[in-house]
């Protein structure tokens, strides 16, 4: 005897459909936000010549990390530049840095809540372990249901995808502070506010922004599957290459991608070391 087969899937697309006819300004808003966003940061980064953004670049390498970086930054860009690919991989920043804004105001909060409440960690847990292992596809199905196709529903996709490593290591930053400087903290009277702000943050710092660069890379891994929903960038090349077999294509977008990617990995640990050696 077959058991009859649980509709999990026409309840998921009941709760669309919902959603949709109550939830329009809501989307409408939040589309409107993040799109705004997208397009401001790309106008700022293609506002001046190539040349002068990657001098500013480098200096901002140098300043962050070492002259290794700033020469890697400089020759990197450079060479995305020469193969003309500079005004789309400023877009697929753009489009990175959004997420990553967005996956660190929304996950620090939820991180630091975790971390004060174990029936909140508990809860937390299993839904970010979801959010990880499902196939990143399947974010985009709703992504475009509720705000067409186009660069939001890829960062959205990007979000969700990207955002549980920053309140994972938030959480596990905050538990991670010595109980000995809790307790002293409390002794001397101060509030939650206080110990959180002049405490637990500044010793979780390192941890946090390890879970930053984390949620950095992961949007960066996104920009080819946002593509195939409209989203602008380096990303539409790779998937334009990889449509008509041009291997050539291909390889400089992706090279442009990669170097993007080790920049900003190596900046973002720079900085998670700075905050360790204070």
């Amino acid at each position: 005897m077959n058991l009859p087969k649980i509709p999990i899937g026409t309840w998921i697309e009941a709760a669309e459909d919902w959603l949709k006819a109550y939830g329009g300004p809501v989307f409408g808003g939040i589309k409107t936000g993040i799109g705004s966003t997208v397009d401001g940061l790309a106008d700022t980064f293609n506002y001046l010549p190539p040349l002068a953004m990657i001098v500013i670049f480098t200096l901002l390498a140098f300043a962050i990390g070492r002259w290794r970086i700033a020469l890697f930054t400089l020759l990197g860009l450079l060479l995305v530049d020469n193969l003309g690919y500079w005004e789309h991989t400023m877009e697929t920043l753009a489009l990175v840095l959004t997420a990553a804004i967005i996956s660190v105001v929304l996950g620090v909060p939820l991180g630091i809540a975790a971390a004060r409440s174990n029936r909140l960690q508990a809860l937390l847990l299993p839904v970010l372990d979801f959010m990880q292992t499902m196939p990143a596809f399947v974010y985009l199905l709703p992504a475009v249901a509720f705000f067409s196709l186009g660069v939001v529903p890829g960062v959205i996709a990007s979000v969700i995808f990207a955002i549980p490593p920053t309140i994972r290591l938030t959480n596990l930053g905050i538990r991670q502070v010595p109980e000995d400087l809790v307790e002293a903290a409390d002794a001397f009277g101060s509030t939650p506010m206080q110990k959180l702000v002049k405490l637990q943050l500044p010793i979780a710092v390192p941890t946090i922004m390890a879970g930053v660069n984390q949620t950095i890379m992961l949007s960066l891994s996104m920009v080819v599957i946002a593509s195939m929903i409209g989203a602008q960038g380096v990303g539409a090349d790779v998937y334009r290459a990889v449509t008509q077999t041009k291997t050539g294509v291909g390889f400089e977008a992706g090279l442009a991608v990669v170097i993007l990617a080790i920049i900003l990995d190596r900046l973002t640990q720079h900085l998670v070391k700075a905050k360790k050696k204070r």
